[in-house]
């Protein structure tokens, strides 16, 4: 054998090798723990939505998949801290509408764009809003509570579980739509802002389906419309604002598994594979549903191009409405 041909084969040999090793790195994965970033405290609708998916993805990783909370600045620091992690798939986070597309144009000192530094692995779920008025309000629906709001501008007051949430963000849309002026009150939590409309304090709200929805059904406040595009599966009697008042309105509080932009494509598409998988379980449907969310089919590059909307719709809303954040 000649030299030539000796060379030839020991390349072939370290390709070969070099190849298997990092097929295996690729097929490793997850070979540690992971963690998913929360932006909200424990017990909100963000957590809830991440805790069923890590032990559902615990289960298909054989790996121990664990929830992390980090709350402030309306999620801004978990996101921040997201953006900056590795990109390696080990550290990831259920996002939201506060989180990907209005807290970042709000709080832009964090310096982060998510269209830029997230890449989407799924859509998690999604939950319409209800608009909710006190049984003392006159208005029986969503024409009746506009009217009312045009005779007296600026005298109604809404309340939301904080600025730059989507009920408060919901509120804002519907008076720029319908052209009238409504005053918002932030809350520390949506908690207090029900507990303040049940009381009378304030009149109206939009609040996250799966908070208000008992109270709806015990009549101790009356619903006027859905902000979903179609009426809402656990409440079906409600219909939406769309087509009530407003053609065209649509918003909602939206949930989506985000890793650092740059991560591994295997890696995204393992995933959103097994994302796919987990969110047709039985259970998992059933348990969405108690919560007033129905999971969505989505892939990698249809959740960015969703977001990248989501971020423009936002930003134009706290453009118009000159939305200023915190301090």
């Amino acid at each position: 054998m000649t030299l030539h041909a000796i060379r030839a084969i020991t390349l072939v040999g370290i390709a070969l090798i070099a190849s298997s090793v990092t097929g295996s790195a690729q097929t490793r994965y997850p070979d540690k723990p992971i963690k998913i970033i929360v932006g909200f405290a424990a017990g909100g609708g963000t957590d809830v939505a991440a805790r069923i998916v890590a032990q559902k993805l615990t289960e298909a990783l054989g790996q121990s998949v664990v929830v992390e909370n980090r709350p402030g600045a309306s999620g801004m620091i978990a996101t921040d801290a997201v953006a900056k992690s590795p990109a390696d798939g080990y550290t990831i986070m259920v996002g939201s509408q506060t989180t990907m597309a209005v807290a970042p144009v709000l709080y832009r000192k964090f310096g982060i764009d998510a269209a830029r530094d997230f890449s989407g692995i799924a859509m998690v779920g999604v939950s319409p809003l209800v608009a909710v008025v006190h049984p003392s309000v006159p208005a029986q629906s969503m024409k009746e509570f506009i009217a009312l709001a045009k005779a007296k501008p600026g005298t109604l007051i809404f309340g939301s579980g904080g600025l730059g949430t989507t009920p408060h963000m919901a509120g804002e849309l519907l008076a720029l739509t319908a052209g009238i002026k409504i005053t918002h009150v932030a809350y520390r939590g949506e908690a207090p802002a029900i507990n303040d409309l049940l009381g009378g304090q304030i009149p109206f709200m939009f609040s996250n389906m799966s908070a208000i929805v008992g109270n709806v059904r015990a009549g101790t406040v009356r619903a006027l419309a859905v902000t979903s595009a179609q009426r809402a599966p656990t409440t079906p009697e409600i219909p939406t604002v769309a087509e009530a008042a407003l053609p065209g309105f649509e918003a909602a509080t939206w949930f989506s598994l985000m890793t650092p932009a740059g991560t591994p494509r295997e890696v995204v598409a393992r995933l959103s594979a097994e994302m796919k998988r987990i969110l047709v379980q039985p259970d998992v449907k059933q348990r969405f549903a108690e919560l007033g969310m129905t999971s969505e089919d989505s892939t990698p590059e249809g959740l960015d191009a969703y977001i990248k909307a989501e971020i423009a719709k936002w930003a134009k809303v706290i453009k118009d409405a000159d939305i200023k954040p915190a301090d």
